[in-house]
């Protein structure tokens, strides 16, 4: 699969792409035809503890999944994006089964 990252307000350091290409990787285990991902980290200037937003968008055929999340750390938002998507992922392969039954 082919993910996009962007980064803004900091640059992105070469440990956390492979950790997010390695959990994103895992996401082909679950529905096959995954087009590519574009993947958007920010940090936000608040006090809040949680100022890390991540958000992917998921291109699959026929339509695309968003999941936003705001986090401590991008790796903690990695982890909770990614099971979203797993859980929608699977929900869209059941529909499909059931459609063409």
């Amino acid at each position: 699969m082919k993910i996009n990252t962007q980064s803004v307000n900091f640059n992105i350091d070469h440990t956390l792409l492979n950790f997010i290409q390695k959990k994103m990787d895992k996401l082909d285990l679950f529905y096959d035809k995954i087009i590519k991902a574009d993947v958007y980290l920010k940090v936000e200037n608040t006090n809040d503890k949680e100022n890390k937003a991540f958000e992917v968008k998921l291109s699959v055929p026929g339509d695309s999944l968003v999941v936003k999340k705001k986090c401590k750390t991008f790796e903690e938002g990695v982890d909770t994006v990614v099971h979203i998507l797993e859980r929608q992922l699977k929900k869209r392969k059941q529909k499909i089964r059931r459609q063409t039954i």
